[in-house]
C-alpha cells in the first residue's frame, strides 16, 4: 500500500495532536502545542506525518533552530519520533522523510531521545544500524531531556497506591493535610504570576536558571488551554508557598516544573502537591504518571541525592531511557557543532544566571 510522508499545517493540529495521544509512544513533547512552546524561544516546530491511506501511522514533531555564524541548522525531536520502534520498515520510513527534510532545511544532524528504555538492546541496535552515535552518556542531567526517571503505574486503586508509598513520604502528605495546606486545583492565568515568583525563589536557592516569565505565558496559552497542562498551588494560612506544573497526553502524565517557597517547608506541601496530581491524572484516565529528572549517580553524597530520595518514596519504578542519539548529516559542521558550540552556550548559560543572581540581590 502507497504510503505519503508530508509536513501539516495548523488546520490539521487537531488530527495529529490525536496520534499522538493515541500512540503507545506518545509524549507531550511531541505534541502540536509544545511545537508551539519551544517557538517563542526561536525554534521553528515543523511537524511531519506518514500517512497510509490517509491515516497516520507515525509522526515527529521536529524543532528545528539556526547555528550561529553559519547558514545551517540543527532538527531535534524531543521523545521522538512516535512510531513503533519494533517494526523496522516503519522506523525506516519515518527516518527517511525526516531526512528528507533535513536536507531541505540545510541540517546538520538530527537529535533523538525516544522514550525507549536502556535494556532494550534490538532498538539500540537498530539505531546503531541506522548511523546514530550516542551523544550524552552522563549520568546526571547532561542530556536535553533526563536520561532517569522514576514512573509510577498508577492503574491500581487510590488505597493501595498510598499504601505502597514509602511509610516517611505517607507521613508527610498526611501531616501536609493535617497542618492545613491546601491544594488549590482550580488555578487561571491569575495565578501565574504566583507560581512564577516561587519559582524564581527556588532557582534562586538551589541554583539553577529559570526562563521569562513570558516563557510561561506562552505554556499557559499554548499548553493549559488546549487541556494539556495544569497548575496546581498549595496553600497555608492563605499563602501560596509551593506550585507544580502536570503535563498530560493520551493516558499518560508528567510532573515537569515545582517550586517551593523558603517559608513554611516544615508542613511539606510538595507531598501532598504531588499526591494530588497523582490523584488528578488517574481522574484523567492515564495509566502512568511520570516524576521526570532524577540522577544516575545514586551515591547518596551526590548533591540531587535528595531530589531520587523524595522521587523515590512514591514508589514509582527507576527508569533508565537509552539516552540521546545523533544521526549526523554533515560531519564537518557536526564536529564544529561538538566542539565550538558547546563552549559558546555554557559561557552565555554561566553569563545569564550570575546576572540574574546580581539583579535578584539588588532588589
Amino acid at each position: 500500500m502507497a504510503r505519503e510522508a508530508r509536513l501539516i499545517g495548523p488546520e490539521e493540529e487537531k488530527r495529529f495532536d490525536a496520534f499522538i495521544a493515541g500512540h503507545p509512544k506518545g509524549h507531550f513533547l511531541q505534541s502540536y502545542g509544545w511545537g508551539e512552546v519551544k517557538a517563542s524561544t526561536g525554534w521553528q516546530p515543523l511537524r511531519l506525518v506518514l500517512e497510509e491511506e490517509g491515516r497516520i501511522i507515525a509522526a515527529a514533531s521536529l524543532l528545528k533552530r539556526r547555528l550561529p555564524y553559519i547558514n545551517k541548522a540543527i532538527l531535534y525531536a524531543p521523545r521522538g519520533p512516535v512510531v513503533d520502534f519494533h517494526d523496522p520498515d516503519l522506523f525506516s520510513e519515518i527516518l527517511a522523510a525526516i531526512s528528507r527534510v533535513a536536507r531541505q532545511e540545510g541540517a546538520i544532524l538530527l537529535k533523538i531521545d525516544p522514550d525507549i528504555p536502556e535494556s532494550d538492546r534490538a532498538v539500540k541496535e537498530l539505531l546503531q544500524e541506522k548511523g546514530f552515535r550516542l551523544a550524552a552518556r552522563g549520568t546526571g542531567f547532561d542530556g536535553v531531556q533526563p536520561r532517569h526517571v522514576f514512573r509510577l503505574d498508577i492503574t491500581p486503586p487510590l488505597e493501595e497506591l498510598l499504601a505502597n508509598m514509602h511509610s516517611k513520604t505517607r507521613y508527610n502528605i498526611r501531616l501536609a493535610e493535617k497542618k492545613g495546606v491546601v491544594i488549590k486545583e482550580d488555578c487561571t492565568l491569575e495565578d501565574l504570576p504566583v507560581f512564577y515568583e516561587i519559582l524564581k525563589e527556588t532557582t534562586l536557592r538551589d541554583h539553577f536558571l529559570v526562563r521569562s516569565y513570558n516563557y510561561f505565558e506562552t505554556m499557559w496559552r499554548e499548553m493549559v488551554e488546549r487541556g494539556y497542562a495544569k497548575l496546581f498551588l498549595a496553600l497555608y494560612q492563605g499563602e501560596a508557598i509551593a506550585g507544580t506544573l502536570a503535563f498530560i497526553m493520551g493516558d499518560k502524565a508528567w510532573y515537569l516544573y515545582g517550586a517551593s517557597s523558603n517559608r513554611h517547608r516544615n508542613v511539606m506541601p510538595n507531598y501532598l502537591l504531588q499526591w494530588t496530581m497523582i490523584r488528578w491524572a488517574k481522574e484523567q484516565g492515564c495509566t502512568m504518571y511520570d516524576f521526570r529528572g532524577v540522577p544516575g549517580d545514586l551515591d547518596e553524597n551526590n548533591p540531587l541525592y535528595g531530589l531520587y530520595r523524595f522521587k523515590k518514596g512514591f514508589n514509582g519504578v527507576f527508569t533508565e531511557f537509552v539516552g540521546e542519539y545523533d544521526l549526523v548529516y554533515s560531519p564537518f559542521f557536526y564536529w564544529l557543532w561538538q566542539t565550538a558550540f558547546p563552549l559558546y552556550s555554557h559561557g552565555f548559560r554561566r553569563l545569564l544566571f550570575w546576572r540574574k543572581k546580581a539583579r535578584a540581590a539588588e532588589e
